[in-house]
């Protein structure tokens, strides 16, 4: 098994090598289904630039993605398929001009639309695309008025307690909502059709949770009480206020905070104020989108955002672990392309946590003011070797080692964006996916990375009282069956290995009841032909859901894990590494499964680099330790 290991390990040395950019990153693509390529062509018709050429590339991809019961899905076991996909696929598809509603794949999707209730049973987010197109009735109270962005930061109830992904897209969809705004051009089609009952609008949120919610806006009409001034004044300044609020939040590729959508709702927030659809500002945004566009299979696609930093980090780091020279040119061109991407302007993150510099990276190549935790830590894995041999990269390691210490929250977890955003009176909003959307908690997930990074990359004592803190957290955040929640990833796998090596790293016992439940939750769902596989249906139904048939990445983290609890390889190790080397290869539905998620039932991820990524990290630990 020793030379086996050797050469797959080359194999994918030798594949990443390849496919790294002249720049140093590796740009595989951050794959997210078809709604983003819907959304594009519905935004370009909308804005009447007929770039028929990507629309009509958009078009193609949509359509090769269409079931046989003219449903389109998110991941492949989801059932008949996602109503919400399927009216933005239709809708996008009609808009397009490149097929009609005659063609009999549409007439598969419209009866499939209306068996599951039309599209009023959508998606709040769908709902709100169809309402800025004019194909839906805007509701007549959204729960979040724009007057709300005025309240201070001292007020127990202000804009900055929301994510800061939650008020990326919040920000526009309250301009929006509040002007009823809708746009609508000699092209669009008529989609009436798919309506089921009568679309009024109040079916866009759960109402029925009124005493819930209440206290939130008990608390919210306490403050508007003590803004000062006229009413027309104050909804006046609101509105400034959310304008000013997307506007020095664009990145200098013309995006606001480098996301999909929350530049679309940003564009159709500025038509709503009166901008013209030709406006520099928009355009620029476009070409944001535009410049997004990535290849998959010989087919366009329209990336949310750009995983340049996250991809370029994860793999130079495993690549180190292999056994890769930190002066080796490959390795060389990554650090300097992630240097040059660590960040100097303070964001949003400073509100609640002001007394530290810059220093964390971002997601995306472009983005320059919403650093994150987990792109901290792998930039700063990647660095650490460099950090030993060369002094100039000193300065960059201390302003990121200490803007990740700064984050770490009061209850001791590590968040992703922002410090202590998570007041839970925001989830008694009646906002579909709010728990994803609105607050910014610790998670398994980050808090075992950070963990793992800091007790095997720095000098770090164990018994540091930040240490302790993130121990206890993971320890208490435990799930009763002994795994524990991924929130960036497919799912409890993904979380119990972040939570394991994490706290081995952090000089936890291997026969502490922690690690020996988790490891036995492990070897419990290992399936007969040695790997592991987790369904997406895990994140919605908030427990373990087996996927049925292994993965190679589910298969890493699961192994990884193992290795990490393990003085010695054990038969599960054994039969996980048998898996990945028999295996590490393939293509099939499994390596297109989505293995990271956004928002359970609504958003899910497809890492094209995470098949070479963790199986090469899982050898490299399985070659060192054993």
């Amino acid at each position: 098994m020793k030379l086996e290991t050797e050469a797959v390990i080359r194999r994918i040395f030798e594949t990443l090598k390849s496919g790294q950019a002249e720049d140093g990153s590796w740009k595989y693509p951050f794959e997210t289904g078809i709604s983003t390529d819907a959304y594009m062509i519905i935004l370009l018709r909308t804005l009447e630039i007929n770039d028929e050429e990507l629309i009509c590339e958009l078009t193609e991809r949509i359509i090769g993605r269409q079931g046989h019961n003219g449903a389109w899905k998110l991941f492949h076991d989801e059932g008949g398929g996602n109503l919400s996909a399927t009216v933005e696929a239709y809708y996008s598809l009609l808009y397009s001009g490149f097929v009609s509603k005659e063609d009999k794949r549409m007439r598969a999707a419209k009866r499939f639309i209306l068996a599951n209730g039309g599209m009023e049973k959508a998606h709040m987010f769908t709902k709100i695309m169809l309402s800025l197109t004019g194909q839906y009735r805007w509701p007549r109270f959204f729960p979040l008025p724009v007057e709300m962005i005025l309240l201070p930061l001292s007020f127990p109830v202000n804009f900055f307690d929301f994510s800061v992904y939650g008020r990326a897209n919040l920000a526009p969809m309250m301009i929006l909502a509040d002007k009823k705004f809708s746009s609508k051009t000699k092209r669009s089609p008529d989609l009436s059709d798919l309506v089921v009952s009568r679309a009024d609008g109040d079916e866009y949120f759960n109402w029925s949770r009124s005493q819930e919610w209440r206290p939130f806006y008990s608390a919210f009409e306490q403050g508007m009480s003590r803004l000062i001034g006229y009413p027309e004044r104050i909804h006046r300044a609101a509105i400034e206020r959310a304008k000013e609020y997307m506007l020095n939040r664009i990145e200098p590729d013309g995006t606001f905070y480098s996301y999909f959508s929350s530049t679309f709702l940003m564009i159709f927030a500025l038509l709503s104020l009166g901008y013209s659809n030709r406006d520099p500002i928009i355009l620029k945004a476009v070409d944001g989108l535009k410049a997004m566009k990535c290849e998959i299979y010989g087919q366009t696609h329209m990336q949310y955002t750009t995983a340049s930093v996250w991809n370029t980090s994860l793999i130079s780091y495993a690549l180190q672990e292999a056994g890769i020279s930190p002066s080796d040119r490959v390795i060389a061109d990554a650090n300097r392309f992630l240097m040059e991407r660590q960040h100097f302007k303070y964001g949003d993150w400073m509100i609640h946590n002001p007394d530290v510099l810059p220093g964390g990276w971002g997601f995306s190549e472009v983005n320059t003011i919403h650093p994150d935790v987990d792109d901290t830590t792998a930039s700063l894995r990647s660095l650490s070797r460099k950090v030993r041999l060369d002094s100039a990269f000193h300065q960059a390691w201390d302003r990121g080692i200490n803007w990740l210490f700064s984050m770490q929250n009061d209850d001791g977890g590590w968040p992703a964006f922002e410090k202590n955003v998570d007041k839970k009176i925001l989830n008694l909003l009646p906002i579909e996916g709010g728990k994803f959307l609105l607050t910014d908690p610790a998670s398994a997930d980050l808090t075992g990375r950070t963990l793992e990074f800091l007790g095997r990359y720095t000098n770090l004592s164990k018994n540091h009282p930040s240490m302790k803190r993130g121990v206890d957290w993971l320890v208490g955040n435990q799930e009763k069956d002994g795994s524990w929640y991924g929130r960036w990833g497919i799912c409890y796998i993904y979380g119990t290995w972040a939570a394991v090596t994490g706290l081995m790293a952090s000089g936890v016992s291997q026969h502490h009841r922690s690690i020996q439940k988790a490891a036995s939750w492990l070897v419990r769902i290992q399936n007969d032909d040695g790997g592991w596989g987790e369904s997406c249906k895990s994140d919605i139904m908030n427990t373990y859901i087996p996927l049925g048939v292994s993965t190679v990445t589910h298969t890493a983290w699961a192994v990884d894990a193992l290795i990490a609890a393990s003085r010695k390889p054990t038969p599960a190790i054994q039969s996980g590494i048998k898996y990945l080397l028999e295996n590490h290869s393939k293509k099939d539905w499994t390596s297109d499964y989505p293995k990271g998620q956004g928002m359970a039932g609504a958003f899910y991820i497809h890492y094209h680099s995470y098949d070479y990524i963790f199986p090469l990290l899982t050898l490299a630990h399985y070659k060192q330790k054993y």
